[in-house]
């Protein structure tokens, strides 16, 4: 990893700009460069401590942490990162134990932080460090992941896909009812008889997103023998002539247009809308495209392209996680630089298959809890351990 002044003294300008007067004590890269699995696509991501100033700790202005605008640098103030430490925190321990050729910029006054970090392994780590592999593999087998919805929830409906013909204890569809056929909005006929403007509806009262259907002719004046004006009892199903997107009602309202009905008129039909699902299906797509703009692309085709609708990146986190927790209870410490790394880029790549590893995890899991409860390690981090840090540091930095 190469390391270089400007890092620094980006993240020195970041710490000033969030926390006026603050100090940097630690300083690092973590994430794929520190593990060895970063790729030529993979950004370059930071992690720290810092001290706030002496009056801002004093005062009401305590920041907890510092993030960049995209998240990639997050910096912990001291005593937040201590308390994190006593949680066993995966992200905080493995920023404990970062590879000697990660680290940017270390005040020595951090190395009495640096000399207790085997003191903070403990029985936790078995549900911290296992915890967080059984949230990725729920990540990775996630069938809702945005990268699945490109066959059932990326194609743009209209309201009226959400409209159903009551026969019977059966609903049908309105766009495949017998009023149907091939349907286009506002433009062509449903069916030779019928034409979508001349649809009027009406509430059914008591009825949840119920509506009776009714049907009237164009009525037409003639000069001459030729139409001059066409005018229509009705309103139609959808609000028309607000149109975006090519023409079509996309995005106007989730609301169906109610007419004035004549008394004496039958209707033809009973609809119920599903307006529910129409305003999730909105929500859904327009998430989607906002999704599609800022996805990272690599991570895209590596999975889609070993079509096992999961995340590659996902599962390869979810492997080291457990690799790296029964290293823990097996007394080796954190080992953040890993010594298997292409074998964790292969499955970020899909390379494995996926159900053989997810076996392989579950089963690691299990008998990692089995290790964790007959090690040596103790149970807690000795809270007395994080205050007389925090104090300890606190006093050498303030002058006190």
């Amino acid at each position: 990893m190469y390391i270089n002044k400007e890092m620094r003294d980006d993240l020195f300008s970041l710490i000033e700009e969030k926390s006026p007067g603050a100090i940097p004590l630690y300083l690092t890269v973590r994430g794929s460069n520190a593990y060895g699995t970063n790729i030529p696509t993979s950004d370059i991501d930071f992690a720290g401590v810092f001290i706030q100033s002496h009056d801002d700790i004093l005062g009401n202005k305590y920041i907890e942490q510092i993030n960049d605008s995209t998240n990639d640098t997050v910096i912990y103030e001291l005593r937040r990162f201590l308390e994190l430490c006593g949680t066993n925190n995966p992200n905080i321990l493995e920023l404990l134990n970062t590879p000697s050729d990660c680290i940017i910029y270390k005040n020595d006054i951090f190395d009495s932080v640096l000399e207790h970090k085997d003191d903070f392994l403990t029985k936790i780590c078995s549900g911290s460090f296992g915890g967080y592999a059984k949230t990725q593999i729920g990540k990775a087998k996630g069938q809702n992941k945005k990268q699945n919805w490109e066959k059932d929830k990326v194609s743009r409906k209209d309201l009226l896909d959400f409209c159903y013909v009551l026969d019977g204890e059966k609903s049908i569809s309105f766009k495949t009812s017998k009023f149907g056929g091939e349907y286009k909005p506002f433009i062509n006929f449903l069916h030779k008889k019928y034409d979508v403007r001349n649809f009027g509806l009406v509430n059914i009262p008591h009825g949840k997103d119920l509506y009776a259907l009714y049907y009237s002719e164009t009525v037409a004046k003639f000069s001459k023998g030729r139409i001059v004006q066409t005018r229509f009892l009705y309103k139609g199903l959808v609000k028309v002539g607000e149109s975006v997107d090519g023409g079509e009602n996309y995005g106007i309202s989730n609301q169906l247009r109610l007419s004035s009905i004549p008394k004496g008129e039958k209707s033809i039909a009973t609809i119920v809308y599903n307006k529910d699902g129409y305003t999730k299906h909105c929500k859904d797509y327009k998430e989607y495209q906002e999704w599609l703009e800022k996805r990272n692309l690599q991570r895209w085709v590596d999975v889609k392209s070993h079509d096992q609708k999961i995340d590659g990146k996902n599962m390869m986190h979810c492997y080291r996680l457990v690799q790296m927790a029964r290293e823990i209870a097996e007394g080796k410490g954190v080992i953040v630089r890993r010594d298997n790394a292409s074998e964790l880029i292969s499955i970020r790549k899909g390379e494995l298959d996926l159900q053989t590893l997810i076996n392989f995890i579950e089963g690691e899991i299990i008998e990692i809890d089995m290790l964790f409860k007959k090690s040596n390690l103790p149970n807690f981090v000795d809270i007395k351990l994080v205050n007389k840090l925090i104090i300890k540091i606190r006093k050498e930095v303030y002058g006190l």
